[in-house]
């Protein structure tokens, strides 16, 4: 993987080994289409090694200026060999994030809170024993991942339920507050602001307190503060649906099975609310790379709350619900991984605004594959970046 990052890739599916697995039946070769721009030899050519590598199918759009690329390559659908398409529509899992941390930075400019506010401010006793004091505890701390919380996927229970046990249990509805106390079942991994790391729980936080700031739903205030005024028409917030909107390709998993010739599972549908603020949205590369332009460019945030979002953290280059990435060449990006059963994504953009990139892969196996793809729109000749 060309592009540098501080810490591990992560896909989400804590407790699952992830391992490559050798699917070469289906390998077209990335398909373009309009509109489209010339160039992105080495990105069409990277989204097909991603293909060559196992993954079934990738997505994926780049935007520069006002000119848009489109690639897909392998299949979107295992059994019927519908090929890939770069508009569908698929889970962005930790992605979310970044949202989650724009609406919080845009409470924090309108003065409805500061992001050295503590936990037990605005969820009383929610953050409390076995080691916690949700009164040490500030929200600048659960949106760069220096709570100290413990990440509630990495409870073996939690991960029995809802990994290990998913065929069985991918329907059930599950709560914030089952996560919460999956979480504080267990003693914190650090003490607050001493040291980073990922812990999906710190965003399920920080959603409940979105919530008693605004007294609405984590869901209306994404709508009303980012769908609706950037024009995200494929983005949607799922709730406990398990269905996925079209246009979009099938989802698949190995299930963490890491023999040669594992058996693949189709993972499409499954309840949202198991992932929820730390990572439910479905969306598509045309709306990643829309709202992360619009981000960088300071079209959701005042000056002060952008700058707020990209300080990084100890060695992490983590900033507050967004993450700088280094290419081979040097090219710097802002942006965000997800990754969850069945699906991979990444979706960046230039400090400016001005070339983003969003991809996704249909298979859950291969994070790495993302990394080439990133490297060569940034790196390549033909993209617009130089060389």
């Amino acid at each position: 993987m060309a592009i540098r990052r501080h810490r591990p890739a992560r896909t989400g599916v804590a407790g699952l080994a992830v391992a490559a697995l050798a699917v070469t039946a289906f390998t077209a070769p990335a398909a373009e289409a309009a509109p489209s721009r010339t160039g992105h030899e080495e990105t069409r050519r990277a989204l097909d090694d991603v293909v060559r590598g196992g993954i079934p199918g990738v997505a994926s759009q780049a935007r520069v200026g006002n000119s848009v690329w489109k690639g897909a390559a392998g299949v979107g659908d295992l059994r019927t060999g519908a090929p890939r398409g770069a508009d569908d529509r698929f889970r962005i899992a930790s992605i979310t994030k970044t949202f989650v941390a724009t609406v919080m930075l845009q409470l924090e400019s309108e003065g409805r809170l500061d992001l050295d506010d503590t936990v037990e401010t605005w969820l009383p006793g929610v953050v409390q024993g076995n080691g916690y004091d949700g009164r040490q505890i500030t929200v600048r701390q659960l949106l760069n991942h220096t709570s100290g919380v413990y990440d509630f996927i990495n409870d073996p229970a939690y991960e029995k339920k809802y990994l290990l046990g998913f065929l069985k249990n991918r329907y059930k509805t599950r709560s914030p507050q089952e996560a919460v106390d999956a979480a504080t079942a267990h003693a914190p991994t650090f003490a607050p602001g001493t040291d980073h790391a990922y812990s999906n729980t710190n965003y399920v936080l920080a959603a409940l307190i979105m919530e008693r700031v605004t007294g609405n739903t984590y869901e209306h205030e994404v709508r009303t503060r980012i769908f609706e005024p950037l024009r995200l028409r494929a983005t949607v917030l799922p709730g406990n649906s398990s269905l996925m909107p079209k246009p979009s390709g099938r989802a698949y998993s190995t299930l963490g099975e890491t023999a040669p010739g594992a058996k693949t599972y189709d993972v499409t549908h499954q309840n949202a609310s198991q992932t929820w603020a730390e990572g439910d949205m479905i969306s598509s590369a045309g709306d990643l790379n829309r709202f992360f332009g619009a981000l960088m460019r300071g079209e959701l945030l005042a000056p002060e709350q952008l700058k707020a979002m990209k300080t990084t953290v100890f060695d992490s280059d983590y900033g507050l619900g967004i993450e700088r990435l280094t290419a081979s060449c040097g090219a710097e990006v802002w942006g965000h991984s997800g990754g969850w059963i069945g699906s991979l994504s990444f979706a960046v953009t230039t400090e400016d605004g001005g070339h983003s990139l969003a991809l996704n892969l249909n298979g859950d196996w291969n994070a790495a594959g993302m990394g080439p793809v990133v490297d060569a729109e940034y790196c390549g000749t033909g993209t617009g970046t130089g060389g």
